[in-house]
């Protein structure tokens, strides 16, 4: 429950608070064009990341364009992806204190300390996440990369970045359940955080099937590797695209 400066209340979930009365936003827009919104932002650059993440494991591309390039178009799609887990970090921060229909008098804030807020964690971690999968991806542009080099530059960042992605998708996965577990597939916000959980499991198993083996100097299963990738970066890309009808539309 928010208190306006009139004296009245506002009660509203974290979540609905900032998606849709974000002290960032400088104008609604609509559902599909709003570029004055943060939250059609970080809609936005999470699908771009997640079709490049889908492209790089997609059957045949790396076949069609080389291996260096395939490299490059998932090290890119990390950097949309820790651009968007940014501006949602951002997005959580400066909603903690935001009444709806007063965001115009909110000042935005860079950073804070909220460890009781579920969300706040929530974006914390799959901030840090990308940038393991930064970490990640940009070594292995590198294709001249030993075994050992590849697991501890490229597979254990990769690790790293999949347990956050994971950790993150459960903590958002519950806040929108209200639980740690629920079935509400009519609420968007739940199918939201239901395809970003199933995404990350995905992710996990790709980062667990894409260990080399050093005496073969071959990942664990390579068809696994990229199946995983592949059905967890469609998973965020349609939670992506979900998070610009959620922004306009109530549940």
């Amino acid at each position: 429950m928010l208190r306006r400066p009139d004296g009245t209340t506002v009660t509203t979930t974290s979540r609905d608070r900032r998606k849709r009365h974000s002290a960032l936003d400088s104008g609604r827009g609509s559902t599909w064009w709003a570029p004055g919104a943060i939250g059609w932002w970080v809609g936005v650059l999470f699908a771009v990341g997640a079709t490049c993440f889908a492209l790089g494991a997609a059957p045949q591309y790396v076949e069609l364009v080389g291996d260096s390039a395939d490299a490059i178009t998932f090290f890119v799609g990390s950097i949309f992806f820790t651009t968007a887990a940014l501006l949602q970090y951002l997005e959580v921060v400066n909603s903690s204190r935001a009444v709806p229909g007063d965001e115009g008098h909110q000042r935005w804030r860079l950073l804070t300390w909220e460890p009781r807020r579920i969300d706040w964690w929530a974006s914390l971690v799959q901030l840090v996440g990308t940038v393991y999968f930064n970490v990640s991806t940009f070594n292995a542009v590198d294709l001249q990369l030993t075994a050992s080099q590849s697991n501890d530059l490229v597979w254990r960042p990769d690790v790293l970045g999949s347990i956050c992605f994971l950790v993150a998708s459960g903590l958002a996965w519950a806040e929108a359940g209200h639980s740690w577990w629920s079935w509400n597939p009519r609420s968007i916000s739940w199918q939201i955080t239901a395809l970003n959980l199933f995404g990350s499991i995905a992710f996990g198993v790709s980062a667990v099937a894409s260990k080399v083996i050093p005496t073969t100097d071959q990942v664990r299963n390579v068809t696994l590797m990229n199946l995983g990738t592949f059905v967890g970066a469609l998973c965020f890309l349609v939670g992506a695209i979900l998070l610009l009808p959620e922004r306009t539309r109530s549940d």
